[in-house]
């Protein structure tokens, strides 16, 4: 069975963005290390599954990397963003307009197929909301907290209450993020 894989960037204390949404506390000043790290994780899937509100900025994003910036050192990776098979998570859209892309409706159904199906694993990239149903529901395998070194007074928490994890690994980098990989228990 294919796993699912959580990709996320959080503050010390645990929140992925402010009260109000707000990420202009992340670090992205990245060494090649971490970048390296990156590459890794997102080689060893094919499929990103993404909530509606996180794929409109996403997808727009490496896509016009891809159309605009061939000489940029993100083009690469945009590369892998774009041509990956991605499905969106909505209630809201009955089509998808973005390349390798297709709508869902049902999570936990849709989640459990998904990991069925034959290929390499799968990623996760959302917003609290999205990724807090797929760990309240236990369809996270891996998670790979990307832990920034700011602490924010009030935020937005992708865990809401106790989760036994199981740690794989935990890295320093460099740039001061350190990342902390654990299974479900």
């Amino acid at each position: 069975m294919r796993k699912l894989k959580l990709q996320v960037q959080m503050s010390v204390n645990g929140y992925i963005a402010g009260p109000k949404g707000e990420l202009d506390w992340l670090t992205w000043e990245w060494d090649d290390a971490l970048k390296n790290y990156v590459n890794n994780l997102t080689d060893s899937v094919d499929t990103i599954l993404l909530g509606r509100k996180m794929a409109e900025g996403f997808i727009n994003y490496w896509t016009d990397v891809v159309k605009n910036k061939a000489d940029s050192e993100e083009y690469p990776f945009a590369k892998k963003m774009v041509d990956y098979h991605k499905v969106v998570f909505t209630n809201t859209l009955d089509k998808s307009n973005w390349e390798n892309t297709r709508i869902a409706k049902d999570l936990i159904a849709e989640v459990k197929k998904i990991k069925q199906n034959s290929g390499k694993d799968i990623i996760v990239y959302g917003g609290a909301s999205f990724v807090s149903s797929l760990i309240d529901h236990d369809m996270i395998d891996e998670y790979h907290l990307f832990i920034n070194p700011v602490v924010l007074g009030e935020g937005l928490t992708i865990f809401n209450g106790r989760k036994n994890l199981k740690k794989i690994n935990s890295t320093a980098f460099e740039c001061g993020v350190v990342v902390s990989q654990y299974q479900s228990e």
